[in-house]
């Protein structure tokens, strides 16, 4: 398969005129040449935090608290996922899924609740999609064997230890939420070297400099903690210190749209179009452990083509700005995954 366009080769998404090559699934060759496509072509998106589950409950709860939405056990979420049927679940995920990977997801880390059945579930609702899940257990132990990892509510909510250690005997990924509603749980969860953090709304520089002393990444939600009231992260603070990835949280309160997602860090923080870029794509796929992210020979050929002559990005100056700014699902042209 050859895709030709301006490319937005390498981690720094140089664009560059010319062509990708894909044979089995994987890059051969990135090469510069004068072409006559419009085209714009970059890495599929890695949505590093997503709640899939909440897809049975889009925009319920209006006006609720952060803990009335989302706190285990009894929050709305909680709530609606326990009177929901397993095939009600499965249905709703899977479209979900398939909206994902039809506006250029190639991943997403998914925080999975439901013990064991709901990993089950999960792989379930991606059966005959291309997007590929990283799932993480949530509840118990025997979730996490099930999945790639456990996602730990927060230290406010229980003590993880035993989680924890359960996780990194079987090598495998331990995230935890953190620094949502307040700074007062973000040591406890440091303290456990989780392989990330979601959220981190509230850090202090305490937190700062332990982040970058234990280079543990973060992810960041910013339209998810906006909906729920709790404030806005310190992107560019957080960027400074560690590395940073993109999430669209809960489906309850946001599409997992990574174009919406990236527009709206891209304007509230003082980072760099080609910075948020790499959060949507490279730094998500380091988290979770994949070698995705990056246009360039030897990577998976995950790959997102856009209609660099659409009505919304025809004549764009700055082309990474325009599609961390301004592109959307109209302009999606093709996904290759």
């Amino acid at each position: 398969m050859i895709v030709e366009g301006t490319v937005l080769r390498g981690p720094d998404f140089e664009p560059i005129e010319g062509r990708v090559v894909v044979e089995d699934g994987e890059i051969t060759a990135v090469e510069e040449a004068s072409v006559d496509s419009s085209r714009i072509v970059l890495p599929a998106f890695v949505n590093a935090h997503t709640h899939i589950g909440d897809s049975i409950a889009k925009e319920a709860g209006g006006g609720l608290s952060l803990a009335e939405l989302v706190a285990p056990p009894d929050g709305l979420k909680h709530q609606l996922l326990r009177e929901a049927s397993r095939e009600e679940k499965v249905e709703a995920m899977h479209r979900s899924i398939r909206f994902m990977q039809e506006t250029g997801t190639a991943s997403f880390v998914e925080f999975r609740e439901g013990g064991v059945e709901g990993v089950y579930a999960l792989r379930e609702a991606v059966e005959g999609l291309d997007v590929e899940p990283v799932i993480l257990g949530r509840e118990t132990v025997e979730a996490m064997e099930a999945a790639e990892g456990f996602g730990a509510s927060g230290a406010r909510d229980g003590e993880f230890s035993r989680e924890r250690n359960a996780t990194a005997r079987e090598g495998k990924l331990f995230g935890i939420h953190a620094g949502e509603r307040d700074p007062t749980d973000i040591n406890p969860a440091l303290d456990l070297d989780p392989d990330f953090l979601v959220h981190m709304v509230h850090p202090e520089p305490l937190h700062l400099d332990r982040l970058e002393d234990s280079a543990i990444p973060v992810v960041v939600c910013p339209r998810s903690n906006l909906v729920t009231g709790v404030g806005v992260p310190p992107i560019a603070e957080l960027a400074d210190r560690t590395t940073v990835a993109l999430g669209t949280d809960n489906v309850m309160l946001n599409s997992p749209s990574m174009f919406r997602e990236m527009e709206f860090a891209a304007k509230l923080a003082d980072v760099s179009a080609r910075e948020v870029l790499r959060m949507a794509t490279r730094n998500g796929a380091r988290i979770a452990g994949l070698d995705c992210g990056v246009i360039e020979e030897g990577r998976p050929g995950k790959l997102l083509v856009l209609d660099g002559d659409s009505d919304n990005l025809a004549g764009a100056q700055d082309v990474v700005r325009a599609v961390v700014r301004r592109a959307g699902t109209g302009d999606v042209e093709d996904v290759i995954l």
